[in-house]
């Protein structure tokens, strides 16, 4: 049965989506780093790890590397070190946009007049808009 690029491409990115395998990724790309070593950074039961490295290992994505009673992981290609890197520019590019919106809004408050003390005179207050802002019709 042939699976759609668009599909394909939603199932790769659901794997990916466990804040520990993105964690586990992220330990990756500087080279094999040991079991042990991954258990030390990420603070979770081994079993939870052993899961979440399988995951990982049967999509292709990590590989094993077995040295006498140690057992490292390692990113399969640097692709997915590339991805990680566009995740991390995409997200600051995100971060810096809601941090410049916050900072308008909060620059708003700081100069705009303050609401009167009595009973609003707003349009909306006085119920002659709808709840989507428009006149409400007059009868």
């Amino acid at each position: 049965m042939h699976v759609p690029l668009y599909q394909a491409k939603a199932d790769f990115f659901r794997m990916l989506g466990h804040p520990v395998r993105i964690r586990v990724l992220e330990l990756l790309q500087n080279g094999p780093v040991p079991v042990r070593d991954l258990l030390a950074d990420i603070d979770i039961e081994p079993s939870s790890l052993s899961q979440q490295l399988a995951v990982l290992r049967r999509s292709g994505i990590v590989v094993s590397i077995r040295e006498g009673s140690t057992v490292s992981y390692a990113l399969a290609g640097g692709d997915v070190a590339e991805l990680l890197r566009a995740a991390r520019r995409i997200l600051t590019e995100l971060l810096a946009g809601q941090n410049q919106l916050l900072s308008q809004l909060r620059q708003a408050d700081t100069t705009e007049p303050a609401a009167p003390s009595g009973p609003s005179e707003t349009p909306a207050a006085q119920g002659l808009l709808t709840d989507r802002g428009s006149p409400r019709p007059t009868l």
